[in-house]
């Protein structure tokens, strides 16, 4: 059963035979994804898996390009911050 956590939202989803999970309305709903929209999978070993929107992360990743990086990310390197817009813009094309 979904439970409701301010601010956000936490469940359990299985992973089907085909190795899909499906995202709970509420969350497609709390993140205007719909049928059609595409979603970058980020995934690293330490930190997790997560699912964004890709008109978000070509933002994260033109705010970074434009030097500005810190913003977003005080306490990562500059060079970490490069690597990974770039990694975002590649998955784009």
């Amino acid at each position: 059963m979904a439970k409701q956590h301010a601010p956000g939202y936490l469940t359990t989803v299985k992973l089907g035979p085909k190795g899909q999970i499906v995202i709970p309305k509420e969350v497609r709903d709390m993140f205007d994804i719909g049928p059609g929209d595409s979603l970058v999978l980020m995934a690293d070993p330490k930190r997790g898996i997560a699912l964004q929107k890709q008109s978000l992360m070509l933002k994260i990743a033109q705010t970074i390009m434009g030097g500005r990086g810190k913003e977003l990310y005080p306490d990562e390197p500059e060079e970490n911050l490069k690597q990974f817009a770039d990694k975002i813009i590649e998955e784009m094309e």
